[in-house]
């Protein structure tokens, strides 16, 4: 199946599998979203991420285990929100100056920059702007 926007398919996986109480969640690899899944680990929002071979011979599958908070029955999902912000139709792109806060500093933007994918922070401390690919919270 041809998806229009990978990175909108990968979130919405995500956002699924957290309103269901999924751990686990399986989707096309490609190495912008094995980047992005390695920023949400490092991040604290995702337990653990892994490419995996498919079932057919040259496809890679990334598998991405979700992260929960408390016992079993009051488990709560670290990830409480995500959003895509630069899309196909209209790509959002910003300065260094002025990278998005999400949450007053309680969420994270991940940009695509020059020098890599990155959090917003990151991007500040490097003095390098790019697109806003989503954030999260």
């Amino acid at each position: 199946m041809s998806v229009t926007d990978p990175i909108a398919d990968m979130l919405t996986r995500i956002r699924n599998a957290v309103a269901t109480g999924q751990s686990l969640v399986a989707m096309p690899h490609s190495k912008i979203k094995a980047e992005i899944a390695r920023i949400l680990k490092e991040e604290g929002y995702l337990e653990s991420f892994e490419v995996v071979d498919g079932e057919t011979p040259g496809q890679k599958v990334l598998r991405v285990k979700i992260k929960y908070v408390g016992e079993r029955r009051e488990r709560k999902p670290v990830l409480s929100g995500l959003v895509r912000v630069s899309r196909p139709g209209r790509r959002i792109y910003t300065k260094k100056q002025e990278i998005p806060w999400v949450l007053s500093g309680m969420g994270i933007a991940i940009l695509s920059t020059p020098k890599g994918v990155m959090t917003g922070q990151r991007a500040r401390q490097l003095n390098v702007g790019g697109e806003i690919l989503c954030k999260v919270w």
